[in-house]
């Protein structure tokens, strides 16, 4: 298990710092139009945007992605 969660970047993150991190660095309205849901659009906050990602795979995959992005970008 070890080796598998060796290159794993996302390993010992956990989705709440996340959505925290992303809404500190974009704002609400940026991740809105960044990643087009609802959650990040209307009346957001980090608790129904971690309800929204926790059942929704496809969407929690589109938030990990955009986190890995902008922490490897040298602007992040």
């Amino acid at each position: 298990m070890a080796q598998e969660q060796k290159n794993n970047p996302l390993h010992g993150v956990k989705l709440e710092q996340i959505v925290t991190e992303l809404e500190a660095h974009y704002g609400w309205e940026r991740l809105g139009e960044l990643i087009n849901i609802r959650c990040f659009k209307n009346d957001p906050s980090v608790k129904s945007s971690l309800k929204f990602l926790r059942r929704t795979p496809w969407a929690r995959e589109k938030v990990e992605e955009l986190y890995l992005k902008t922490k490897a970008s040298p602007w992040g």
